[in-house]
């Protein structure tokens, strides 16, 4: 299946995958770049950029997450992982860049540049453009007494950005096998699925701490939370919209 059109929205980044005990995360050296893969198990020329994105995550300077969306439903497989707010975000990417391309399997790079999801070298490319300036956040985290505390700080020196700060629970790996479709008779492999989006506080370009429901690095099936802070940006409706990641961090995997 060749590219195809569709959109969805991006928000705030930094990956902490969550542990039992009280545990601080303060990263050596922050992520270069946060790769979010939108992908559909309908879509027969995504398994290559669904095992590219497994590799990628393999790379600790990398934030890789996988998005699968749900338009390609009526071809014949229901998308097992797919959630329509996915297509929303990719969608709302699209309109910030004033481009409208939505595709699977379409690859966002920090909530701006985009490239097709199996073209290595343009991913890589697109890494090492956003790489040289660096995310202009900085984030920490913690969790203690049933929280979990972020703080956020300038790169930089303070700003007037206007963020959201974001919790994603993710599933580190996941196996499909697919019985209709496109792809029938394949068992599909991800890395990193994003199983919802949390907004739990504002950023405002200062030193910002805030404190968290460990609730909100919980969902079905998810054995890990990614946290991110992300630019907004004020759509029709009076709707805010995803904009640019600001900052990213890794955190430690539930046991």
């Amino acid at each position: 299946m060749s590219p195809r059109p569709r959109l969805l929205a991006a928000t705030v980044a930094v990956l902490a995958l969550g542990t039992a005990a009280a545990q601080a995360q303060t990263p050596a050296k922050p992520p270069k770049a946060v790769i979010e893969l939108f992908t559909s198990q309908g879509c027969s020329s995504c398994p290559p950029a669904d095992a590219l994105v497994v590799e990628l995550a393999k790379d600790p300077s990398l934030i890789a997450l996988t998005l699968p969306v749900t338009y390609w439903d009526y071809l014949g497989w229901k998308d097992t992982l797919g959630k329509d707010s996915f297509a929303k975000r990719q969608k709302s990417y699209a309109k910030a860049r004033g481009d409208g391309q939505v595709y699977t399997p379409q690859v966002v790079i920090n909530g701006a540049s985009h490239a097709i999801g199996s073209e290595r070298a343009e991913i890589e490319k697109a890494v090492n453009q956003v790489a040289a300036t660096g995310f202009t956040a900085r984030i920490a985290l913690k969790e203690e007494n049933g929280s979990l505390q972020i703080n956020v700080a300038p790169a930089n020196g303070e700003s007037e950005t206007t963020a959201g700060i974001w919790v994603l629970p993710t599933t580190r790996q996941a196996a499909v096998p697919v019985t209709r479709g496109e792809n029938q008779g394949r068992t599909l492999s991800y890395a990193n699925v994003v199983r919802g989006m949390v907004r739990v506080g504002d950023w405002t370009g200062k030193e910002t701490s805030i404190n968290a429901p460990l609730s909100a690095t919980q969902a079905p099936e998810a054995d890990g939370y990614v946290v991110v802070v992300q630019a907004e940006w004020l759509g029709k409706h009076g709707l805010m919209m995803p904009g640019a990641i600001l900052g990213a961090a890794r955190g430690l995997p539930k046991h």
